[in-house]
């Protein structure tokens, strides 16, 4: 698991080490406090394991909009399905 945090894939995916390092956190802590996991068959996952495969499948970003850009990076989720969950980010 921590192997995949080395994945190039995923760096790049976020634009870099400190950017996913600041995604997986701030994404972890979400997930902590009660929020509902973005994959499908996440049952017998662990937070952090989780947390990959939202990035992987492309669940989560950082936004980082130019001129609105903070300290604290944005989550940005991707709701493809059409469920009764609003769409839009969460700040942390």
């Amino acid at each position: 698991m921590l192997e995949e945090l080395k994945s190039e894939q995923l760096v790049k995916k976020v634009g870099g080490r400190f950017k996913l390092a600041a995604l997986v956190q701030r994404r972890l802590v979400e997930l902590l406090q009660g929020s509902r996991p973005l994959i499908e068959d996440s049952e017998n996952m662990t937070a952090m394991e989780i947390v990959l495969q939202e990035i992987l499948q492309d669940k989560i970003t950082v936004d980082m909009t130019p001129g609105e850009r903070k300290a604290q990076p944005i989550i940005e989720r991707r709701d493809d399905d059409d469920d009764d969950e609003p769409r839009g980010r969460s700040r942390l």
